[in-house]
């Protein structure tokens, strides 16, 4: 979703349990949402759970998972099946290439990890970290795991491999340097908002004149930019920035450097929009997405913090959905 589907999404859920419908003896969110409240509400809280454990207590969570047995160990991501069981038996959605999918993806990304760990202690940056990368990203942004979920529970899709991506880099792997503490600090905010001051002009005259950018006619409620940008923190530049800078750019500058990987890195981030908003490559948004994942870079390399790039993100693609289309 790009930054406008998220405003439209606060303005069509503002009657949530207000406005819901009983029907089939479940409760629903709104009458264009067909999916039951309670299973998803239950298998979202379940994957934020080991969001904020490894955003608060990732040390902790680290020296847990250590000490466990290696087949243990490895095999525990496998547990990440349950919240797509919950959501899939309560809409009729099981299907046997899922289970296997959001079984065995988890599993085998730890898998690769430890591997990677024990072939690489130094953390110089192995392919199989990259390897492991695939999957991820396939779930952070390239949308192809979203048929397993119903219209506009796609998010959940996004978490269940950010939780894998979570648990095998920094509690399998431990990979240093990659700054997700959502614990955010003045700086954090200073140099996000700094970066987004940079990145603002530059990325909206160039996405004007390609003609990829445009003026809304009106303004959406002011009242909803502060929980959409809540919302874009969470469901889009988090779970980005923790790829993409957190994991991405971090093993890359290892192999290649501060520059180089700052702009290697934004030209993936760019190309992983080729498919968004259009039918075919769809060229000006994966150029201004490349000039904004530069300022996203720069806002992580900074501190090394995915808070401080998070809030650049989550700024900048709020601004987007309510001034511009």
């Amino acid at each position: 979703m790009d930054p406008s589907d998220y405003i439209g999404l606060a303005e069509s859920n503002r009657g949530i349990l207000s406005g819901g419908q009983d029907r089939n003896v479940t409760l629903h969110l709104h009458p264009g949402l067909d999916f039951p409240i309670v299973p998803a509400a239950l298998a979202l809280l379940m994957l934020l759970a080991p969001v904020f454990l490894f955003a608060f207590a990732g040390e902790a969570c680290a020296r847990w998972a250590q000490r466990l047995p290696v087949v243990a160990r490895i095999a525990l991501p496998g547990v990440l099946v349950i919240p797509w069981l919950i959501v899939g038996l309560s809409t009729g959605m099981v299907a046997a290439r899922w289970i296997a999918v959001y079984t065995l993806a988890p599993v085998a990304v730890a898998a690769l990890l430890l591997v990677a760990r024990r072939l690489d202690p130094e953390q110089r940056g192995h392919w199989l970290d990259f390897l492991a990368l695939v999957p991820l990203g396939l779930a952070v942004d390239l949308r192809w795991l979203e048929p397993a979920w119903p219209h506009r529970l796609a998010l959940l899709g996004k978490l269940t491999l950010l939780d894998a991506g979570l648990y095998g880099f920094l509690a399998i792997r431990q990979l240093s340097g990659v700054g997700f503490d959502l614990r955010l600090r003045g700086r954090d905010w200073k140099v996000g908002l700094r970066e987004f001051a940079f990145c603002a002009p530059l990325a909206v005259g160039l996405g004007l004149a390609i003609g990829f950018l445009h003026w809304h006619g009106r303004m959406p409620h002011a009242w909803w930019l502060a929980p959409a940008w809540v919302f874009t923190f969470f469901g889009v530049a988090l779970p980005e920035e923790i790829f993409f800078r957190g994991w991405m750019q971090n093993l890359l500058e290892r192999r290649m450097g501060r520059v180089a990987s700052l702009l290697v890195t934004a030209c993936v981030f760019g190309l992983s929009h080729f498919n968004k908003r259009a039918v075919h490559f769809n060229w000006r948004y994966v150029l201004v997405a490349a000039v904004a994942g530069i300022f996203y870079g720069r806002a992580w390399r900074a501190d090394r913090r995915v808070g401080a790039s998070a809030i650049t993100h989550a700024t900048v693609d709020t601004v987007w959905g309510a001034l511009l289309k």
